[in-house]
């Protein structure tokens, strides 16, 4: 009779301990599911090394043993820059790959058409890969951090910029239509005010076109003393190329996500894009001031390592792994807690992370009132061969 009871009992005990682990779909005791979609192919596969440098530090981590015991299962999917395919493969990870939560997925279009149904879902849709200035408003998309500087920071810092070295200048926005570009109008209209019609000519170019030299070859048929490119790197290189083919020389200014030397300086021509300046946070893998610089020491033994064969010289493979070491200090913080409600509290309270491959003076934060990863950009010029930083740590608030 004692031997009966002492069995129901643990029977019990596996069946009330296997409930509270599997509250949370995708988290075993060994495991935590993830998921993500990236454009593995597409035009803006380029940016898709993100994902890979994600990959690539996640293996790192479960090669140490995993977090707490668990292994990180990160499934992703190539949605190929297409949103109907992006609500297609983020229902898959949620419905039936059943993951815990959505980790670091990529391209303003995808994220877009999919916020609302994660957010519905009740899903931790976390460090998103855009800089759209909507997706941080927690009001609105509780369940969502970003993993980008906003768009609207972003053309801030611009806009100051330009007002302080060419203040009479017209400025030509070439953007991408959609929320990535409107973000950088938007940001421009908002320092400009009144003065936007009157200094500011723009054109907006679709992802599914060809070319985008005639936009380039009209904007500088205005006369803009400025030129801002807002959009994804295989337009910028065509943008840098064609500039450098008509002869125009203004000051030239692109957009964080389309700084890779690899994905847009290489394809467009080194020598050509000479001057070009731009906003980031990341240390440039290519620049020799960081040669004994112990954190890209780190990086490249992590690099050699984890994507042997791969560029080093792709900002994307790094701001890949810095997403993977911002999910590793998610995890630590949850501890064995991994309720859905956990994780998105852990999210949401990151505080000074320093990460090494980031400018000095700029950490991850999250809070309450922030969904933002990160607040704070420099300016750097291209000199021919790499990325030089200038001036202070901005952000977008300072006057």
């Amino acid at each position: 009779m004692l031997g009966r009871t002492a069995a129901a009992a643990a029977t019990i005990l596996a069946l009330v301990v296997g409930t509270a682990h599997g509250e949370t779909a995708g988290i075993t005791e060994s495991e935590v599911k993830i998921g993500a979609t990236f454009p593995f192919s597409g035009p803006a596969s380029p940016l898709s090394n993100t994902g890979k440098g994600l990959i690539a530090y996640v293996n790192s981590v479960n090669d140490r043993g995993g977090i707490n015991g668990r292994k990180i299962n990160l499934i992703t999917y190539d949605d190929a820059y297409s949103p109907p395919k992006t609500v297609e493969q983020t229902r898959k990870l949620i419905e039936s790959d059943e993951v815990a939560f959505l980790f670091g997925p990529l391209g303003t279009p995808g994220i877009s058409a999919t916020i609302k149904y994660v957010n519905a879902k009740k899903v931790p849709h976390l460090f998103v890969v855009s800089g759209v200035t909507k997706f941080a408003n927690f009001a609105e998309f509780p369940m969502t951090t970003t993993g980008l500087p906003s768009y609207t920071t972003e053309g801030r810092i611009y806009a100051r910029y330009i007002a302080q070295t060419q203040p009479n200048a017209k400025v030509a926005i070439l953007y991408q239509n959609d929320d990535l570009g409107k973000d950088f109008i938007n940001a421009f209209k908002g320092h400009l005010k009144d003065d936007f019609d009157k200094k500011v000519i723009a054109s907006s170019y679709e992802v599914s076109e060809p070319t985008i030299d005639s936009h380039v070859v009209s904007l500088k048929s205005s006369g803009a003393e400025v030129f801002l490119f807002a959009g994804t790197p295989k337009f910028a290189a065509q943008a840098i190329k064609k500039t450098d083919e008509i002869g125009w020389k203004p000051l030239f200014l692109i957009n964080l996500v389309s700084t890779s030397v690899s994905s847009t300086i290489v394809p467009a021509g080194p020598e050509k894009a000479v001057g070009i300046i731009a906003a980031t946070m990341l240390k440039d893998p290519g620049d020799k001031k960081w040669a004994d610089d112990p954190g890209m020491k780190w990086y490249r033994e992590h690099f050699a390592k984890y994507l042997p064969g791969a560029d080093i010289g792709d900002a994307n493979y790094l701001f890949g792994t810095q997403q993977g070491q911002i999910l590793e200090q998610v995890l630590k913080q949850c501890g064995n807690d991994l309720s859905r409600e956990n994780i998105l509290k852990q999210a949401r309270s990151i505080r000074g992370l320093s990460l090494p491959t980031l400018i000095p003076g700029i950490t991850a934060n999250t809070g309450p009132d922030n969904s933002m990863a990160y607040t704070q950009l420099q300016l750097q010029r291209w000199t021919g061969s790499s990325w030089e930083q200038f001036g202070e740590v901005l952000s977008g608030e300072q006057k």
